[in-house]
């Protein structure tokens, strides 16, 4: 806090209405019978909630898009300039970008807000930075309604109190309002080229999973699964949530495999009774435990492999590999395109997709000596670790860095409280 007021060095901070200290603040437009979206000639982008990604405007290939008359449209309802800010209104409550460049061929849907600073009197990114801040969120979230869809009526954002520093000298109150934004910038660059890191490293990570799975079948066998040389599918029992208890024998539910669970572990999140034990369907060491059900193709058959030394309980909508190959190598196997691409075929149902153990009995897997798989893991385990450890890789840096932003942009943001 020492060096906050040696920043303000003295001057008076005032609460502001943020209609205030804004231009306007503005919504985009529905659909509805204005115009219809993903036409033939659709080439721009219609921007909603979904699309306001850390900070920044992600176009997706689910993003809806509109053609030039579309657009027009929607321009003439709401439009954007660089350093205009979007608001998440709606679903999603306060997902915050700045446009950094001049929109050219996209707009914003109803329900993303539009809010234009006056640049004489507050700095775009200061606002952005208050936005997200802790105080501020607190206060907004007091206003949200609504059942199941929530949102932040405008009227309400608008009446929202913004610190201003030294408000009767704009020129001063806008540089203090800059050395607060540079500071807070440099964590948030500093996350993002961590961020670009982790993707560049991911890309090299499935770029090498593929090469080191990659064997000239004349060279090595490739065996299905369930060949009595590679092992067996063993399907989960009947244990449901309701069945976990605070302690007692580890268990891994279905849902757990693609929610919480990485490549490897040997701890369980959750346990059962050891009555229930008794006659569940329980899994051994190296066993690969395999989500067999999920609501969509990605998810179904991601697979974890138990490297603990107690047994432990499997639920149903999922099963067990029981086999003789090293379980790195299959568990990480699962992760290339090669067993993907063989699951795919296997693949049934509409709103929830599964394969049975059956099928994956039969999906092909190269089987080199076990030299050669120890080999590969110990190539993809230094990958793994640092792309998806929480506790020694780039995820961890990035979680850090996030915890230090927000603790600096609430230190430098929170301010006296004063009623406008």
């Amino acid at each position: 806090m020492s060096y906050l007021d040696k920043l303000l060095d003295g001057v008076d901070v005032q609460w502001k209405y943020l209609e205030d200290v804004i231009q306007s603040l503005k919504t985009g437009l529905n659909p509805r019978k204005n115009f219809i979206l993903n036409t033939d000639d659709a080439e721009g982008y219609y921007v909603t909630v979904r699309e306001i990604q850390k900070g920044k405007i992600v176009f997706l290939d689910k993003t809806d898009r509109v053609n030039s008359k579309a657009l027009a449209i929607i321009n003439n309802r709401s439009t954007l300039d660089v350093d205009d800010i979007l608001f998440s209104g709606t679903g999603t409550v306060g997902r915050i970008a700045v446009i950094e460049s001049k929109p050219l061929n996209w707009n914003i849907k109803e329900g993303v807000y539009v809010i234009k600073p006056r640049h004489n009197t507050i700095n775009a990114r200061y606002l952005s930075h208050l936005l997200n801040s802790q105080n501020i969120v607190d206060e907004y979230r007091k206003k949200i309604v609504g059942s199941p869809v929530v949102s932040l009526p405008m009227k309400d954002l608008k009446k929202l109190q913004i610190p201003i520093p030294c408000p009767e000298n704009p020129k001063k109150s806008l540089k203090i309002q800059q050395k607060i934004v540079a500071i807070l910038d440099s964590f948030t660059e500093l996350t993002a080229e961590l961020t670009a890191e982790l993707t560049a490293r991911k890309t090299q990570y499935s770029y090498y999973r593929e090469k080191l799975y990659y064997f000239d079948e004349k060279e090595v066998q490739h065996l299905p699964m369930g060949d009595e040389n590679n092992g067996k599918f063993i399907r989960g029992g009947g244990l449901q949530k309701k069945d976990f208890t605070e302690s007692g024998v580890g268990c891994i539910h279905y849902g757990q495999v693609y929610t919480y669970y990485g490549t490897y572990t040997d701890k369980t999140k959750s346990f059962v009774s050891k009555e229930f034990a008794k006659k569940a369907r329980m899994a051994k060491y190296g066993d690969l435990v395999i989500a067999t059900t999920s609501e969509n193709d990605e998810d179904v058959c991601k697979a974890v492999a138990w490297l603990g030394h107690e047994d432990i309980a499997v639920s149903s909508d999922a099963c067990f590999y029981r086999h003789n190959l090293n379980p790195k190598y299959v568990t990480y196997f699962f992760q290339t395109e090669q067993f993907q691409k063989q699951k795919r075929q296997f693949i049934t149902g509409t709103k929830v997709r599964r394969v049975n153990a059956d099928d994956l009995a039969k999906i092909k897997i190269p089987v080199p000596s076990k030299e050669e798989q120890e080999r590969i893991v110990s190539i993809l385990d230094k990958f793994d670790i640092l792309t998806t450890s929480i506790s020694e890789g780039l995820p961890k840096e990035i979680a850090l860095r996030k915890q230090q932003y927000e603790y600096y942009r609430d230190l430098l943001l929170t301010f006296k409280q004063q009623n406008v």
